[in-house]
């Protein structure tokens, strides 16, 4: 058994997020065999990521607020806390907080064999389309 040391709160890059957005991290890889990652991420109002695809498929349940998902070309959804949304690997999407409310959601992927290629980042998500769908 470990107990893991308490890990600091990072604050995630603006160049795959608009607005601020936190990470704590919960679960990674330890062993040879094993792929999950966990996080625990919130977003403030209006906060969301870019455009991104998971090569093994993204899963995000919602512990708090009411977050925005979409796929590219599909309906903008909304989830509420306890709802589990699913993205099939290698399908573009974005996720975010609601324009007017914080967002906490444990987001969880399976790395690729290949670490470096596990998220693919691409173009921020237009004000215009993130409050449109």
């Amino acid at each position: 058994m470990e107990l893991d040391p308490t890990v600091p709160t990072t604050k995630n890059p603006p160049e795959q997020f608009t607005g601020d957005v936190w990470l704590d991290p919960i679960a990674y890889p330890r062993e040879d065999a094993q792929r999950m990652t966990v996080a625990k991420v919130r977003f403030a109002p209006g906060a969301r990521t870019a455009w991104h695809s998971h090569a093994r498929g993204q899963t995000l349940h919602v512990t708090q607020g009411v977050a925005w998902i979409q796929s590219r070309g599909g309906v903008k959804v909304e989830a509420h806390p306890g709802q589990t949304v699913y993205t099939p690997p290698s399908e573009e999407h974005w996720h975010g907080a609601s324009a007017d409310t914080f967002i906490e959601h444990l987001a969880m992927f399976d790395n690729a064999d290949d670490p470096a290629t596990a998220m693919t980042w691409l173009e921020h998500v237009p004000d215009e389309e993130y409050l449109g769908g």
